[in-house]
């Protein structure tokens, strides 16, 4: 995301962790309390991320991952606070977001021989004291389709405990999370146009082949993206972990069911996207958005 000349004036900070560039903007006379803030911020996301990534050897989803049926694990807050919100937004998405299809999403992205493999096993994630339960192994959890918003929102959590105007939290270009009171113009790029948004209070993240490759699997193996899709999708959300798993729920939505979404699903806002006719909002947005210039 570049950075518009309009953005207000803050204090910028990145810190690389969760296989992305993290970006905080915070707006502050007080410059030590941006960097002491931001000291915060940035620890906080490399404990999250040693807790919800599947590749980090003794953290809780790695551990779930390699349970065996029957076996209790008892993990942490943060990791069994993110599973409930993945679990969450799998029932309002219809099924469409899906965080237990590591094996799935493994054999896309690397470019795997034959089709995708059959989902198998069962976990029990009780919903009252932090554990899973593994029925039956084979499930494998990847929260990379709602981790970082998970992180960002975790981020506001710190951020709105202190004096300071507002701030954007960013997970490299494909999730941001404006806090407080400043609008933040940002600019969707499709493949013919641009389109200059403003961000208020409220989260947005961005999906599509064309910003990480074919790495989108549907949870039913004989449906996959369709032709008339767009490439590229944008949600906006109260919540960024929401934002984020609607980013990937849309990619596997017919075009009807999208234009729907806004009206009927009380986690998405809005939607933007870029068909032939060049880019299309599906929901009510205040201020109005305009091409960028």
């Amino acid at each position: 995301m570049d950075e518009p000349t309009s953005f207000p004036p803050h204090h910028l900070f990145h810190h690389e962790a969760m296989k992305t560039t993290f970006y905080l903007r915070i707006c502050t006379d007080d410059v030590a309390l941006a960097n002491s803030l931001a000291c915060e911020c940035f620890y906080r996301i490399d404990e999250l991320e040693q807790k919800l990534s599947r590749y980090f050897e003794g953290g809780d989803v790695y551990r779930i991952n390699n349970m065996a049926a029957g076996e209790t694990l008892h993990i942490s807050e943060e990791c069994h606070e993110c599973l409930l919100i993945a679990m969450e937004a799998s029932v309002h998405t219809g099924g469409l977001f899906d965080p237990t299809l590591g094996t799935m999403i493994e054999h896309r992205k690397t470019g795997q021989d034959g089709g995708l493999p059959e989902p198998t096993g069962q976990l029990i994630v009780h919903p009252d004291t932090p554990a899973v339960t593994c029925h039956a192994p084979g499930r494998v959890i990847d929260l990379g389709g709602i981790g970082k918003g998970y992180a960002l929102d975790q981020l506001k959590v710190i951020l709105t405990g202190w004096e300071i105007d507002g701030a954007l939290v960013s997970a490299g270009s494909s999730t941001h999370l404006a806090i407080g009171r400043p609008s933040w113009p940002i600019d969707l790029s499709g493949d013919r146009d641009t389109l200059r948004i403003h961000l208020h209070d409220e989260a947005l993240s961005a999906s599509g082949t064309a910003i990480q490759g074919s790495h989108i699997v549907h949870p039913d193996r004989a449906r996959d993206i369709q032709e008339n899709q767009p490439t590229r999708i944008w949600s906006r959300s109260a919540s960024a972990a929401h934002s984020d798993a609607w980013s990937t729920a849309l990619m596997l939505m017919a075009p009807e069911d999208i234009e729907a979404a806004p009206a009927a699903e009380v986690m998405l806002n809005a939607v933007h996207l870029e068909d032939n006719d060049g880019f299309h909002t599906v929901g009510p947005l205040n201020p109005p958005q305009s091409p960028a210039g």
